[in-house]
C-alpha cells in the first residue's frame, strides 16, 4: 500500500481548495463506476483519488471540466445546442423569460384558507 500525503498531492495540484475538489470529485467519479488509472492496493476511495493527483495519471484539464461541468447549475446560451428553439417546460422561446404571474392577497388568503380546510377534514 503506498502512501500518500498532501504534500505529495500539493506538488502537483498548488491550491489545496483546488485540490479537495478535484479529489472529492475524482471519488464520486471511482464511486459511480469510473476506470482506475493506478492499482486500488485495498486503499479507500478518496486515497485512491489522491495518489491518482500525485502520480499524474489524470488528465488535469478533462477533470476540472469535468468538475466545472458538474458543478454547473444555470446553462447559458452559449451551452445551448443550436437546435434548440424553446423550453417548453419553461415557457422560454429564443432566450425569452415570461414574468410569473401574481396572485392578489385576497386570492392567496382563500387559496390557503381551503388548503388548510381541506389538511383538517382528512384528519377526521
Amino acid at each position: 500500500m503506498a502512501r500518500v500525503t498532501v504534500e505529495d498531492c500539493i506538488e502537483k495540484v498548488e491550491n489545496r481548495f483546488d485540490l479537495v475538489l478535484l479529489a472529492s470529485h475524482r471519488s464520486r467519479n471511482i464511486a459511480a463506476g469510473s476506470a482506475l488509472t493506478v492499482d486500488r492496493d485495498n486503499d479507500k476511495t478518496p486515497v485512491v483519488s489522491l495518489r491518482e493527483l500525485a502520480e499524474e495519471t489524470l488528465d488535469m484539464d478533462e477533470l476540472r471540466e469535468s468538475l466545472v461541468v458538474g458543478l454547473q447549475r444555470v446553462i447559458t446560451d452559449d451551452d445551448m445546442p443550436d437546435e434548440v428553439e424553446e423550453a417548453p417546460l419553461l415557457g422560454i422561446e429564443h432566450g425569452e423569460a415570461q414574468a410569473p404571474a401574481e396572485m392578489s392577497e385576497q386570492d392567496l388568503l382563500r387559496a390557503l384558507q381551503s388548503d388548510r380546510d381541506n389538511d383538517n377534514s382528512s384528519r377526521f
